[in-house]
């Protein structure tokens, strides 16, 4: 109640001559919430419609999580290794390890003549080599390949491969890329969910609009026509805070979490429900913190807020944008914060000149218009009389019948 009331009166201020009772007040909330109800709903059904394209693009995030974690583990140069090694020929090789290990020598040699690929082949054995000597106390490990025989350049990419220590099962990936639903319902309700807070981004414009339209009404002409190029800057600011937290500070978050878990002997099996909910909700709150300049200059023109206030008071802007980043970011780690707190540092700062260049084109509209007023004055007044004289010969004339009726 006390932040509606707020928002009544941030309404009045905006255009004292459209005050309206309390009760009309309610009926304009009625009606905004009526109108995001709608827009939102319409959206999830377009958005349900995409919902395994939309799962796609949430799970990204994860896998390039698992890649940016196995890459490290890998040697890549031939310097380091006979044959080097991505990513996606030591993800194909453990799998096709996994699919001989029930065959013997000879059903392993036919198999890997019909697959005509020597490399692969090659790396094929030494998942199976690595496994084995990683299960080896490790004092016995190079006895161990003493005694398997092996080629130099075989036996040289599993020593490699046993410092590095790549990983050879197939489930630690899969656990990040498929995860798990451990309710009968928690799919269905998950898509509803997704489709949700995609509906959110997508209708964002809208959404803002009607917002907008609720907390200045009665808005001039000229105003309205401001009106759309704000929302085109609010809703760039919104999907750039959207892709931002998405390309470049949600992998760093989950791979703090997957490293922190690892750290402590703990595997990341994490649920597709509780995923989802902490991606969108993690990324639309980088969104709704690049609104910060669109927020600060409808209070500078609405009056409450001015240049010299905001310059006086930047040093306390700061603390309290650091503040609402710790409070925003799910993560611990200070990068996190890093990377939501200084990009609303830098569009605060934005918004400060913002101010100033609106203070100076206001001072420059008054001292116009005084000039053109001055000008149609000396117009109408006779040769020989300026304005100021007239203006003064008024004044003075006032002046005289005052002191008559006294």
């Amino acid at each position: 109640m006390y932040l509606l009331k707020k928002v009544i009166q941030l309404r009045e201020s905006s255009h004292p001559d459209h005050e309206k009772p309390f009760l009309e007040h309610l009926e304009d909330l009625r009606t905004m919430i009526t109108r995001i109800v709608i827009t939102l709903l319409i959206s999830m059904v377009v958005c349900f419609a995409f919902q395994k394209q939309l799962m796609d693009v949430l799970r990204r995030p994860v896998e390039q999580v698992w890649i940016m974690q196995l890459d490290a583990k890998l040697p890549k140069s031939s310097t380091e290794i006979p044959r080097p090694l991505n990513v996606e020929t030591w993800e194909s090789a453990k799998q096709l390890e996994h699919a001989v290990s029930g065959l013997d020598a000879e059903q392993r040699e036919v198999f890997f003549k019909s697959i005509g690929d020597a490399d692969m082949a090659f790396h094929v054995r030494a998942v199976g080599l690595l496994r084995a000597l990683l299960a080896v106390p490790e004092n016995g490990r190079a006895a161990f390949l003493d005694a398997m025989d092996l080629r130099a350049d075989l036996r040289e990419q599993v020593e490699v491969l046993a410092k590095t220590m790549p990983g050879t099962e197939l489930e630690q990936r899969g656990n990040l890329k498929m995860m798990s639903a451990l309710k009968p319902t928690e799919t269905f309700m998950l898509s509803m969910k997704l489709s949700f807070y995609a509906g959110i981004v997508l209708a964002f414009p809208l959404l803002l609009l009607f917002v907008l339209q609720f907390v200045l009404p009665g808005l001039h002409r000229h105003e309205k026509r401001v009106l759309w190029p704000a929302m085109a800057v609010g809703f760039g600011l919104f999907i750039g805070g959207v892709l931002f937290a998405y390309f470049g500070v949600l992998p760093r978050a989950l791979e703090f979490f997957y490293e922190w878990s690892g750290s402590l002997g703990v595997s990341n099996d994490w649920r597709i429900g509780e995923y989802i909910s902490f991606a969108m909700q993690f990324t639309l709150l980088f969104g709704l913190a690049f609104e910060l300049p669109v927020v600060v200059m409808v209070f500078v023109k609405l009056g409450l807020l001015a240049y010299e206030t905001m310059a006086s008071t930047r040093s306390y802007a700061i603390v309290a944008i650091f503040i609402a980043a710790a409070v925003l970011t799910p993560t611990p780690d200070i990068m996190t914060l890093l990377l939501m707190a200084l990009p609303m540092i830098v569009l605060y700062e934005i918004c400060i000149w913002l101010a100033w260049l609106d203070r100076r084109n206001n001072r420059l509209a008054e001292e116009r218009e005084a000039r053109e007023r001055e000008e149609r004055l000396n117009h109408l007044l006779p040769p020989g009389c300026d304005a100021e004289d007239a203006l003064g010969g008024v004044g003075g004339d006032a002046r005289k019948d005052s002191d008559d009726r006294a």
